[in-house]
């Protein structure tokens, strides 16, 4: 779990970044998870966008791939998502 002085930290950096997943009418299905998974490895922090379609609302969509993935939900506000989990490999994000 982050505190809530790291969280504000991460979606100061979330501000300027684009989402790079859609969660549409799909849903979230295994390949998804996968790719948010190896996403999340490289960069740390992503954001992702829940489209109009889609049966999710963004903080469902948040809690779901976080208790899959064991990531931390940064953000939902809205349509978007901001998803946080420390790479095993190569961190870089460091939190105050």
């Amino acid at each position: 779990m982050i505190t809530s002085k790291q969280r504000s930290y991460l979606r100061s950096l979330s501000n300027n970044i684009t989402p790079i997943f859609q969660i549409g009418k799909g849903g979230i299905d295994d390949n998804m998870l996968k790719a948010i998974e190896s996403a999340l490895e490289a960069r740390e922090l992503i954001k992702i966008s829940i489209l109009n379609n889609s049966d999710y609302g963004a903080r469902e969509a948040s809690d779901e791939i976080c208790k899959k993935l064991k990531c931390d939900g940064v953000q939902a506000i809205g349509k978007k998502i901001v998803l946080y989990k420390k790479s095993s490999k190569k961190p870089v994000i460091e939190l105050p």
